[in-house]
């Protein structure tokens, strides 16, 4: 009898799990099911409303290129940009690119290089939208800045929106508007990236040696004669500089550099005030110490310890340099704490100063170190 119950105990229970895996199985069919019904619902649904495959890959591939467009930044650009076209006794001497970056009291400001203008006596300019040209008036400019602002009436012209050099990080995508090869080209955009910060290169800034040092952005979008004095833009549209100058060398492509917004901005503002940046200096004549002949014909020596530094030429008379005892023949190395290896670096040194401070220099005289301090006076005219 207790083997039977035993037998029948265990039946009972494989009856049960049996019944038990036939509920689940038939719970999963429902789900199915139900799931196919939606599924099939859905799709009827997006039949009704003609969306094919196709159609939803194009609404993706769509998507991508907006993402990756800069039409709408351009936009916010384009209409303040303008061809600054230079004439000197009504002959075309230049053409380069201009922005307008400020209105105020019924004028719009634009802003060009120098070199743009430099020797005219008029500049007109055409905006991308209209082929009127019109006449403005040269407020200055600055050979060393290589900064210039005209002014025009203002008609109802938008600024460009001014960003900021310190959040652009390298890589990060640039784009210019300009008037590349002159007016028939004008309004052309071209697209690249931040290459470089704070680069410092060395410009010639005339057929002489007034060479100059300029910090400056790197960028690697195409910029060619005529892009001169064009915005260079971030992703957003907002101006983070102006287009100054390329390197033309046969072995080198793609090496552009534009003036950061924040310096342009403050030169702007100087020209704007007076028509010049005030220059200060010592009222001396310089010469690098590369250049041994004219060394050797104003018989000045080198001490053999320095290899870097500017000589003195001469000194005119009731200056800041006669003032405080320079002479002939003075081999200056320092201005306070900083370097001044060659003439470039000597310029851009004692340009980043105001005039009425006092700079301390730093020199050699017949072997000997010394150290002279100078109050800085204006250039006189």
């Amino acid at each position: 009898m207790e083997n039977n119950l035993f037998v029948d105990d265990n039946h009972n229970k494989t009856i049960n799990t049996k019944n038990k895996k036939n509920n689940f199985t038939s719970f999963i069919l429902i789900i199915s099911i139900l799931l196919s019904f939606i599924c099939g619902m859905l799709g009827a649904y997006l039949i009704s409303k003609n969306v094919s495959v196709e159609q939803v890959v194009k609404n993706i591939t769509t998507s991508e290129l907006v993402e990756n467009s800069i039409s709408s930044s351009v936009d916010k650009v384009y209409y303040s940009t303008v061809t600054v076209i230079a004439y000197s006794n009504n002959k075309q001497i230049s053409s380069g690119t201009g922005f307008i970056y400020k209105i105020d009291d019924g004028k719009a400001y634009i802003m060009t290089n120098n070199h743009v203008i430099d020797g005219a006596d008029k500049a007109v300019v055409e905006f991308n939208d209209d082929s009127e040209r019109i006449e403005s008036t040269i407020i200055g400019g600055d050979i060393y800045a290589d900064i210039a602002v005209l002014t025009i009436e203002d008609k109802g012209y938008s600024t460009i929106e001014i960003g900021e050099v310190e959040s652009l990080k390298l890589g990060d995508t640039i784009f210019t508007v300009g008037s590349p090869m002159g007016i028939n080209y004008k309004g052309t955009v071209t697209k690249g990236i931040l290459s470089g910060k704070e680069r410092m290169v060395e410009v010639n800034l005339s057929s002489s040696t007034t060479d100059y040092y300029m910090k400056v952005l790197q960028l690697d979008a195409a910029v060619n004669p005529g892009n001169s004095g064009g915005p260079l833009c971030d992703v957003s549209g907002k101006v983070v500089g102006i287009i100054s100058l390329k390197i033309v060398q046969d072995e080198v492509e793609g090496m552009g550099f534009a003036i950061p917004i924040e310096d342009a901005l403050n030169y702007a503002l100087l020209i704007e005030e007076g028509g010049e940046i005030s220059r200060p200096y010592l009222g001396i004549s310089m010469i690098d110490l590369t250049e041994e002949y004219y060394l050797w014909q104003n018989r000045i020596t080198i001490p053999d310890n320095v290899s870097e530094g500017v000589a003195v030429l001469s000194v005119e008379n009731d200056t800041p340099a006669s003032k405080a005892g320079l002479q002939k023949g003075d081999i200056i190395i320092k201005i306070n704490e900083n370097s001044t290896g060659t003439l470039a670096e000597f310029r851009y040194e004692l340009y980043k100063h105001e005039v009425g401070e006092k700079i301390k220099l730093t020199f050699y005289r017949e072997g000997k170190l010394k150290e002279v301090s100078v109050v800085l006076e204006k250039i006189p005219n």
